[in-house]
């Protein structure tokens, strides 16, 4: 066939189609091996027993044949007089050989456009197998990018450091597919954060804490978790979940955590002035008594929150001011130690001691039931270091007096003297109190400066949150209302405190000195705990 020659499928059968087929010679174009038309199977050959050429000559003759298949063993020939649009091929016989009629030099009834179009024309079988190849090769594309995802994801499940179990490593994955929780750093972050673990700034009960650096710059407090066990790797998670959930302008924000290994890592934000304890009982600035005010306010909304406000209630159990966080302008947020949140539905069930020695309410020591009001005594004892400015329980140069109440009561006396004595300041706080002698209980420091009125307010505050009885306490939203002033203060209940002088005369009995502290006073420590009964274990620290 010539090379410039144009093909066109004939025309249907009108005589416009039988000019244009007799002026036109005829030519056939095979299809590809094993193609066939669906519809051969369902129907009868026109001619059986006959040769290619006759089945050939058989479409040559008819202007409506637009092709035909002949079968080799059989020599049926099938003519195709139907529009080609609705054709199916398929390729499940092979024994029967397909050709399309095509015309040569003519424009007439080209369904596939002008001769100048014609260069573009495909044979039938490439107009349904490059579709479906195309498709063929998106699935096959589709299906090896999910497994390759799929396996490299898994490859990096698997990772599992030395002494990490998979129980471990499954919990911990659980556990970081719940949406929204706090972000995860890996242990060479944090190393890298904190100059590989160097720059330490406190140390508490389960724990080691660090200054660091994030890449962002943030600064941050790293607190590693050192204690092990079951026990502890579940309340850590338990105070991932409790911290994160916990949003209050005066409790510290958990930023992230750290669960590699065994090793364990909270990520908390920086406080730049450091806790309570270090600026109220170190050779700092002094805290002038609007600060103590302040201080002892936010440190209160934090715990009322805590107890009535979020969505899960909490207790705190460790409130001291190590706990007790300062930042620019006297921002204050409650710090969380770990293994130390009880919610109030565990509180009934739970038996063993939380909290720290000198603040812990004497609920603890007994069978009674766990409440939030242990945070409320706790929190008594800190607003008293707070008007005083040292430590509940030191060793200080005093006179002792007796003198009688207007009951005919003996009550134990101190004024500055000579005298080192240990020096039980909650004890001295309530006689104080009955004597109706505020300002001796004021922090010397102030020289003066603040009034009566403003150290009987946090006094008698303190002294109710004391109360041996816990449904005698305070609750931390009244002690904010007091402090704020839209409550009256309440009035201390002095036969629910005597237990005071009996937790004082016990320290005295079993105190030695250990040194004095930078502030002038002298800690108590003690020769054997084991000669210590409960109620002296929760007295003075």
């Amino acid at each position: 066939m010539p090379v410039n020659s144009s093909l066109s499928l004939p025309s249907a059968c009108t005589a416009a189609g039988n000019d244009s087929q007799l002026n036109s010679s005829v030519s056939y174009l095979k299809f590809g091996p094993g193609m066939d038309y669906f519809a051969n199977n369902f129907r009868e050959p026109v001619k059986n027993n006959v040769t290619l050429s006759v089945c050939k000559d058989l479409c040559s003759q008819s202007c409506s044949c637009l092709g035909f298949f002949h079968g080799n063993s059989a020599g049926s020939c099938y003519l195709l007089e139907n529009h080609l649009g609705s054709f199916i091929l398929t390729d499940h016989n092979k024994e029967r050989l397909g050709y399309v009629k095509v015309l040569v030099g003519s424009s007439h009834g080209n369904p596939f456009g002008s001769n100048k179009n014609q260069k573009h024309n495909f044979p039938i079988a490439g107009l349904v197998l490059l579709p479906l190849t195309g498709f063929l090769i998106l699935i096959a594309f589709v299906i090896i990018a999910i497994l390759w995802l799929r396996k490299n994801r898994l490859s990096k499940t698997k990772t599992v450091k030395p002494g990490q179990s998979n129980s471990l490593l499954s919990a911990e994955l659980e556990m970081i597919s719940i949406p929204g929780f706090p972000r995860r750093f890996d242990y060479e972050e944090l190393a890298a954060a904190t100059e590989n673990f160097k720059n330490q700034i406190g140390r508490g009960g389960f724990g080691i804490v660090y200054k660091g650096t994030l890449t962002n710059q943030t600064i941050v407090v790293v607190k590693k978790i050192t204690s092990s066990g079951i026990q502890v790797k579940k309340e850590f998670y338990s105070e991932i979940s409790i911290i994160w959930n916990i949003c209050h302008v005066n409790l510290v924000r958990l930023t992230g955590f750290c669960a590699q290994g065994k090793q364990r890592f909270l990520v908390l934000e920086y406080m730049n002035r450091g806790s309570l304890d270090s600026t109220l009982f170190g050779d700092g600035p002094i805290l002038q008594w609007g600060e103590r005010v302040e201080i002892a306010l936010g440190t209160a909304r934090g715990l009322a929150y805590l107890h009535s406000e979020c969505e899960q209630r909490i207790i705190h159990s460790d409130v001291k001011p190590e706990n007790i966080l300062l930042h620019d302008n006297l921002q204050v947020k409650i710090s969380f130690g770990i293994s130390k949140l009880i919610s109030h539905e565990q509180s009934t069930f739970f038996t063993a001691m939380r909290g720290t020695r000198g603040y812990l309410a004497p609920e603890w020591l007994t069978s009674s039931a766990i409440s939030n009001k242990v945070d409320v005594y706790s929190y008594g004892m800190v607003l008293l270091e707070i008007v005083r400015g040292r430590r509940n329980c030191t060793l200080q140069r005093y006179s002792h007096i007796t003198e009688n109440d207007i009951e005919g009561n003996g009550i134990s006396s101190y004024s500055p003297g000579s005298d080192l004595r240990l020096i039980y300041f909650p004890l001295i706080a309530l006689e104080m109190h009955v004597r109706r002698r505020y300002l001796e209980l004021a922090d010397p420091r102030l020289e003066g400066g603040v009034s009566s009125e403003e150290i009987e307010k946090l006094v008698r505050i303190a002294l109710c949150c004391l109360h041996q009885d816990p449904a005698l306490r305070l609750t931390m939203a009244n002690v904010v209302g007091m402090l704020e002033g839209g409550l009256a203060l309440s009035e201390p209940r002095v036969k629910s405190l005597n237990f005071l002088r009996a937790y004082g005369q016990r320290f005295t009995e079993t105190a030695t000195m250990q040194g004095p502290t930078s502030n002038g006073a002298t800690i108590a420590t003690y020769n054997s705990l084991s000669y210590i009964s409960p109620q002296q274990l929760s007295g003075p620290r």
